[in-house]
């Protein structure tokens, strides 16, 4: 496992709670097949999803897994407490929204992803550095970490509000928060894979 010295890891964090929080103000667009971009030019889908998971992802494979707890934990306390930096604003009472659980699995989403985004190999006594696909399938786990978590925060919802008069249906709430935006979040994943791998070999580490 590759160690990060605390002053890298300090700066990661900073890095992704602003990565994070600007990341919920930015669309995700997905654009054309480069075959189409001669006669069609370059086009731009949205994906009707944020760029936040993305970042999430990403910061983890930069900055490793305590990088990004740490930064997912800040972004949750700021969003609580203080601003309003979620999707409907934010405040104490943000946890009565089924939402939360996937806002709160961002650290452990965090930590899976940069645990395995940092786990090198050696041979003979030489460091071999993460390839790109050993980095995709630390966002992909990351990924379905935050879902997992997700799911598991709703099935507590529904148990607690059981015996209220709320409106809540299990089934549709993992399908509008885990199903529908699965595939574009995987595009994300992706991308920061991507970028991971590109930035990691000009560090070099």
């Amino acid at each position: 496992m590759t160690r990060i010295a605390r002053p890298y890891i300090l700066a990661w964090t900073i890095v992704g709670l602003f990565l994070t929080i600007g990341a919920n103000f930015i669309s995700a667009y997905a654009v054309s097949s480069p075959l189409q971009w001669i006669g069609a030019g370059i086009t731009a889908y949205p994906l009707g999803f944020k760029c936040q998971v993305g970042a999430v992802l990403l910061v983890s494979c930069l900055g490793g897994r305590i990088a990004g707890v740490l930064a997912q934990v800040a972004y949750l306390l700021l969003g609580l407490v203080w601003l309003k930096i979620f999707n409907d604003g934010g405040s104490f009472e943000y946890i009565q929204k089924p939402a939360f659980g996937y806002l709160l699995a961002f650290i452990p989403g965090s930590w899976v992803c940069g645990q395995l985004a940092f786990k090198q190999f050696s041979s003979s006594k030489t460091v071999v550095k993460p390839e790109l696909e050993f980095l995709g399938l630390s966002c992909f786990c990351g990924l379905l970490t935050i879902h997992l978590f997700g799911i598991i925060y709703l099935l507590f919802f529904k148990l607690i509000n059981s015996h209220q008069s709320i409106d809540f249906k299990l089934l549709d709430a993992i399908i509008n928060y885990s199903v529908y935006p699965f595939g574009s979040q995987l595009v994300l994943a992706c991308a920061a894979t991507s970028i991971a791998f590109v930035l990691r070999r000009v560090m070099f580490y």
